[in-house]
């Protein structure tokens, strides 16, 4: 029995074979001038891969030293640094498989097409994934950062931060992996996602929560969303590119776009370039999009590790410092003339040891009363008075230094840890039913939640640029399993130019749109339900074994990674 994306023992594997579109065009030969100038070609890729290694771990080095240096925090414990080391490792890898893994899937299409050479189409798909980390919102960064535990983001830089970045982190590499072994097009973000619900239940549990109401701590309206745009997003894909192959069937009538490629033939030049705008397109926006995952989880690192340097946005110019502080204490005002809320309207108070949080018992009441709000979803008649206390409190405590720079080592944690809860305040406020917020101080507090924002979620440029090197290196290497699967191994017969086309336009689309509203969506599941749907309206058939695994790993992507980081979070926590 074979895995899947390999070759069976009765015919020759079909990497080597001299007519299939992963051989390069010499592949027959293994000695002479052609053989030498195919191993010249690998030697030049490998150092343009190590060349680009080196200058991404120099460039990220020395951008981490700078900052750290201008912060004032010219020295570090050992522990902390070996940390702050290791997450980034782990982190960068998982960027670096999610390369391999996922971006395979954009160049599948080019590569059986024979529109691009597979060395050229892997390397051009690594370059617009560069582009696409570097030029990327980085709203979707933050929204997978939502999902997690909140009492864990505030204490990013405890034992139980490190231990929630390391297992959540870890699980889905260990996933990725093993799918990617097997030659199977699963989700890494299903598969991230799925490791942060399991580190949030395992904290949940050992803090004897129930995981499955609002007190466990897990956003689960939050997960929903995300569930639903992972769930959508194959039946979008399938449904989207049988229908753009339908209407390229009754628009275009030209055969040649319908039949399988000939070997070694390249399409007319109109499709080609089709072909190649599809894959510079869905590149660029799994970039864009896969790219921020690893970035938001990175951010939290820097400000466990390093918060003078990172936990605040020092970038914000002196006179968006006054605008912030301005914007503050009209949301303050704004909260303290608002009608008192009716304890009969809502659940009963929190009591002191929910509010409380552990390692924080001398937090102010305010932000533990917040942070209950906020892990609960619970609004009480405490809830609008402590956020008004809190506001005034960021507002009076930021204008006393005037810039986030300025603010002494003392400060910093904590006016970050209070911006954060604030804003998740405002955001559950603001969908809150029962909240007795009036239309001004509604527009009054969206103001504010955009100021802190703006003061918190932000990713430095060489965070992106470490990201994108990543991501753009691991597209150079081990892509060739799941291209194998995506072009051969779906439909009955290799991919026709428009179904090409077809998975790869809509791909882009929807990957694209997901990248605007701040959703996380799965480049994998977009293109493969994508080719599935255009070779079931081709008629094409399909190979019912690889999309019963397919739907397999689907669906065991999810309890796989929760138990992973589930059971990685409670190892790592009793051993930090």
């Amino acid at each position: 029995m074979t895995r899947p994306g390999e070759a069976s023992a009765k015919s020759p594997d079909p990497a080597l074979a001299a007519d299939h579109p992963l051989a390069p065009p010499d592949a027959s030969v293994s000695t002479g001038p052609l053989a030498q100038a195919r191993r010249r070609r690998h030697r030049i890729r490998l150092a343009i891969f190590f060349t680009l290694l080196i200058a991404g771990l120099v460039f990220t080095t020395y951008s981490l030293v700078r900052d750290v240096g201008r912060a004032g925090e010219h020295s570090m414990a050992l522990l902390p640094f070996a940390l702050l080391v290791i997450a980034l490792v782990i982190a960068l890898g998982f960027e670096f498989v999610n390369g391999f893994h996922d971006t395979a899937n954009a160049v599948a299409t080019v590569i059986y097409t024979n529109s691009l050479p597979p060395s050229v189409a892997v390397m051009w798909s690594g370059l617009f994934n560069f582009l696409g980390v570097l030029l990327s919102s980085g709203a979707v960064a933050f929204s997978v950062v939502s999902l997690l535990p909140v009492e864990l983001i505030l204490q990013v830089g405890s034992s139980s931060g490190f231990a929630m970045v390391f297992a959540l982190l870890i699980a889905a590499i260990v996933w990725n992996m093993a799918t990617w072994w097997l030659g199977l097009p699963a989700s890494s973000s299903h598969t991230l996602i799925g490791s942060i619900v399991g580190v949030g239940i395992a904290n949940a549990l050992m803090r004897g929560r129930d995981v499955t109401s609002s007190t466990g701590g897990i956003d689960w309206s939050q997960v929903a969303t995300v569930g639903y745009s992972l769930l959508l997003s194959p039946v979008i894909g399938f449904a989207c590119a049988a229908a753009l192959f339908i209407a390229l069937k009754f628009f275009v009538r030209n055969p040649a776009l319908y039949e399988s490629p000939k070997p070694r033939t390249p399409p007319p030049w109109w499709i080609r370039g089709l072909l190649i705008l599809t894959c510079t397109g869905v590149s660029f926006a799994h970039g864009s999009n896969d790219g921020q995952k690893g970035m938001g989880l990175i951010m939290l690192i820097l400000v466990g590790t390093v918060p003078m340097a990172y936990a605040l946005n020092h970038a914000m110019p002196d006179a968006q410092v006054s605008q912030f502080v301005a914007s503050a204490q009209t949301a303050q005002r704004a909260l303290a003339a608002q009608p008192p809320l009716l304890a009969s309207n809502v659940a009963s108070n929190v009591d002191a040891t929910t509010a409380a949080q552990p390692g924080n018992a001398a937090s102010p009441a305010p932000r533990a009363v917040l942070t209950a709000f906020v892990r609960t979803e619970t609004l009480t008649p405490e809830v609008v008075p402590a956020l008004a206390v809190l506001t005034g409190d960021i507002a009076q405590e930021v204008a006393n230094h005037g810039s986030f720079a300025r603010m002494p080592a003392e400060s910093v944690a904590n006016v970050r840890n209070d911006i954060y809860v604030a804003a998740e305040s405002i955001r559950l406020l603001e969908r809150h039913h029962d909240a007795p917020v009036t239309p001004e101080a509604a527009r009054a507090l969206k103001a504010f939640r955009a100021q802190l924002d703006e003061a918190t979620k932000y990713i430095p440029f060489w965070v992106k640029v470490a990201v994108a090197i990543a991501l753009g290196l691991g597209t150079m290497v081990g892509w060739r399993r799941i291209v194998v699967t995506v072009g051969e191994r779906i439909g009955k017969k290799h991919l026709t130019y428009a179904q090409g086309a077809s998975a790869e336009l809509v791909a882009m689309a929807t990957i694209g749109a997901a990248d605007l509203y701040g959703l996380p969506v799965s480049t994998t599941h977009v293109l493969s339900s994508g080719v599935a749907g255009t070779m079931t309206i081709n008629g094409s058939g399909l190979q019912w074994d690889t999309i019963r695994n397919l739907l397999l790993a689907w669906a065991l992507t999810l309890p796989a990674a929760i138990v992973l980081a589930g059971g990685l979070y409670w190892a790592f926590s009793q051993v930090l």
